[in-house]
């Protein structure tokens, strides 16, 4: 396998505000495997808390790059050898998963579903955010976005009581509650996720720091809301810690490094009857197609990241009526749309 990787960046629409900051864009790196006349394509997104980087990417690529060489390795052998080469790393390996997946079900000529033996996701609703920001623009975004029935609205500021009942002044649609840890105290957690109840929220998702397991148990023993883990859960590891503090979990491809362990997680999560979320970063659609295979199993989809940014490198996913639908294309599905990308050749 020839692999060839791009730096890019996804530039928002609109500021996009979390508890922790604001930021116009997220750095990206594409990654591109070619094989007997195929290819494939993956994404490695990086918001600055995963802590990875453009470099930190492209230099584990080059780690990576040995292992691709010898092609007689099943797929599962070559993802498992790659994730064994160090520790973290968990984008550039969701980027490399993504890939080899996608040239796979191309070369087989079927989608990656199909591969991962999984069922054939339907089109499923997909929430859709308003992240933290002037109050004076929430109109607009509502009107921008007004085909999807599920927004998602970022939390943890002062004023978390004002965004809601701005919103509330432009729409009655079900919402979902992010704090990204943004509350400290489980009390004051409690009060507001009982008043989000009152406010149509369907649930929240990691409103105390990832590491303060015993106030979240308390806290999700006492919500009227379900709890999904974001922050507190990235790999199949972290399930068994996070399994009696949440009531479930926020899977993310850049978080679990792709879609083979994906797939071990959401069986592991259904046993231990946690709900699941299927989440993105800041993606353009090379990501969210991958992750999108993993849909017919979720709970709640949150795959909004082409809604989000001006810049989509790639097609190959639709939004139709506030519900996120494949192309049942081989492989991924994701088409490379910018012709102005240019791929450099990785050598290990």
């Amino acid at each position: 396998m020839k692999l060839s990787y791009a730096p890019y960046f996804l530039e928002f629409k609109h500021p996009f505000g979390l508890s922790h900051g604001t930021r116009t864009k997220t750095d990206v790196v594409y990654v591109k495997l070619e094989k007997d006349d195929k290819i494939g394509y993956g994404e490695a997104a990086l918001p600055p808390y995963l802590g990875e980087t453009q470099t930190s990417v492209t230099a584990f690529f080059k780690k990576a790059a040995p292992v691709l060489e010898n092609t007689n390795l099943p797929l599962a052998e070559i993802i498992q050898t790659i994730d064994k080469i160090s520790y973290g790393n968990t984008a550039a390996k969701a980027a490399l998963d993504i890939a080899l997946y996608d040239l796979s079900g191309k070369i087989q000529n079927k989608p990656v579903y199909e591969l991962l033996g999984l069922e054939k996701p339907a089109p499923k609703e997909t929430s859709v955010t308003i992240a933290i920001g002037d109050l004076s623009l929430i109109p607009g975004k509502l009107k921008e976005l007004s085909d999807f029935k599920l927004l998602k609205i970022k939390l943890g500021n002062a004023n978390d009581k004002e965004i809601i009942s701005c919103i509330r002044k432009h729409t009655d649609k079900p919402l979902v509650a992010d704090i990204n840890q943004g509350w400290t105290d489980k009390y004051f957690a409690l009060d507001m996720i009982h008043w989000l109840a009152e406010q149509n929220v369907l649930f929240t998702e990691q409103p105390l720091p990832k590491e303060n397991y015993k106030d979240m148990s308390w806290l999700t023993e006492k919500s009227p809301l379900p709890i999904l883990a974001d922050e507190s859960f990235q790999r199949l590891d972290d399930l068994e810690k996070i399994s009696e503090c949440f009531s479930g979990i926020n899977l993310k491809l850049m978080k679990c490094a792709g879609l083979y362990e994906g797939v071990k997680i959401i069986s592991a999560a259904k046993k231990k009857k946690l709900k699941i979320n299927i989440g993105c970063m800041s993606e353009s659609s090379c990501g969210i197609a991958a992750a999108a295979q993993l849909m017919h199993y979720a709970d709640w989809v949150d795959l909004d990241g082409p809604m989000l940014i001006k810049n989509n490198a790639f097609s190959g996913i639709n939004f139709i009526d506030g519900k996120l639908e494949l192309n049942n294309s081989p492989g991924t599905g994701a088409l490379l749309q910018n012709s102005g990308i240019s791929f450099q050749l990785c050598q290990g």
